[in-house]
């Protein structure tokens, strides 16, 4: 395997990482949230299923491809953060 294969195994293990969080967080909240989450809840699971797309599209990419679209890394990685954040959140009140 080379570095750059390496390296892009990497990303796809901490964006599947991060993935799990999230589906974590959102199993948390599932049982005990009141009606006043559900349509922050629903969005955030929109957002979820967005990410896990964007990470199928991710594993399937070949190296070459992958490092033309490693600029726009960035932004899913942002929105994954916040997406947890926000559950992060929900879950203290929660609690």
């Amino acid at each position: 395997m080379s570095e750059k294969e390496h390296l892009i195994n990497q990303h796809i293990l901490e964006y599947e990482s991060r993935l799990k969080h999230i589906d974590e967080l959102l199993e948390k909240t599932k049982h005990t949230a009141d009606e006043s989450h559900n349509q922050e809840l629903a969005q955030i699971k929109d957002k979820r299923e967005k990410l896990s797309q964007y990470l199928s599209e991710a594993k399937k990419l070949s190296v070459e491809n992958w490092q033309k679209e490693e600029i726009n890394m960035a932004g899913p990685m942002a929105v994954w953060d916040a997406v947890a954040q926000q559950l992060e959140k929900i879950a203290e009140k929660i609690d």
